[in-house]
């Protein structure tokens, strides 16, 4: 017959036991892909520097021809760009995704808003989503804006080593989740009339290209985000490029996070939209042509966000601050 004292020691265990149960529920229900209870990110700052070798040029309005482009530029330019879209969220956005076509009546890529809820209260977290699309102001869950560049020359645009998307003054690795893609709207000749260009707009995919910076690297959270929700093993340092699913279409019935129900879900690896850096930042020696102008204008849609469908994009990440800078010059080497 078992003493009292072997009792309570079995009974100790066995609430260690359940404890120690109860912690890991705790870990697996706190990380999820999107966001959830309605967090954010803050926009801390957008910096768009374009280079001029080669003679390249870039205007917000294809009037007014600068070498280097503000985000007050951005935001101001429907003064003299009367049908301008530019969205600069004034102080947050949110997690969407998108992948990567384009509304062939606007030029627009087609952006997703995701929500994560448990509609059945089974602890099951089911994703629905929204086409959202952007206005032009200060409002919106994503960063949209046109550049129209202007050269005499056949050149391949490539982002330098001083492009990069980084933490801010709070650093949540919220980063890691960042996307930005250019969207070839057109070309025009040079001396055409500036409504003529700004009116520009793409009927389809052509050209377009999703850069994915600091690939390779994820939180702790993330590690476990990505094992839990999308069944992926990954490392905090030194990863390869991760796959993912864009959202392509509304969901009005929730369907599970790590769906890849192809009426509502593309793989983005296997489009030949992505490219990516690691957050070292660009190497010198790599070359991410994003785009090819053709001699005349070119005009060009910028959008940046947080991809819903990255393991990144979890709730240990929200409230974080980021920091866009781009940096355009003529590919000198293809290499």
């Amino acid at each position: 017959m078992k003493s009292e004292k072997e009792k309570k020691k079995r009974r100790k265990i066995f609430l260690s036991l359940i404890m120690i149960l109860f912690v890991g529920v705790i870990l697996t229900a706190s990380t999820y892909t999107w966001f959830t209870a309605n967090q954010t990110v803050t926009v801390n700052e957008l910096d768009v520097n374009v280079s001029t070798s080669s003679g390249l040029q870039v205007s917000v309005d294809a009037i007014n021809w600068k070498t280097i482009i503000t985000r007050d530029d951005i935001i101001n330019a429907s003064r003299t760009y009367t049908g301008a879209t530019n969205q600069i969220p004034a102080d947050a956005t949110n997690p969407v995704s998108s992948a990567g076509e384009v509304d062939p009546d606007t030029g627009f890529m087609k952006m997703f808003l995701g929500k994560l809820e448990d509609p059945e209260d089974t602890g099951a977290l089911k994703l629905t989503a929204e086409q959202v699309t952007e206005a032009n102001g200060t409002d919106g869950e994503f960063i949209a804006f046109d550049l129209f560049f202007q050269t005499n020359n056949t050149m391949p645009i490539q982002l330098t080593s001083n492009s990069s998307v980084v933490a801010g003054a709070t650093d949540t690795a919220i980063e890691n989740a960042a996307r930005v893609a250019f969207v070839p709207q057109g070309n025009v000749a040079a001396g055409t009339d500036a409504p003529t260009a700004q009116a520009l707009h793409a009927t389809d995919s052509t050209g377009l290209k999703i850069w994915e910076p600091n690939f390779d690297v994820h939180s702790a959270a993330a590690v476990q985000n990505a094992q839990q929700t999308y069944h992926i093993t990954t490392s905090q340092t030194g990863g390869s490029l991760l796959q993912y699913y864009g959202v392509k279409a509304d969901i009005a019935t929730g369907v599970a996070a790590d769906s890849t129900d192809g009426t509502y879900f593309t793989d983005m690896n296997s489009t030949g939209f992505i490219i990516s850096s690691p957050a070292s930042g660009i190497p010198s020696t790599q070359y991410l042509n994003v785009f090819t102008l053709q001699p005349g204008i070119t005009k060009i849609r910028v959008y940046m966000w947080v991809e819903g469908q990255d393991v990144d994009c979890e709730n240990n990440a929200s409230g974080g601050d980021l920091v866009y800078n781009l940096q355009f010059s003529a590919l000198k080497n293809a290499g």
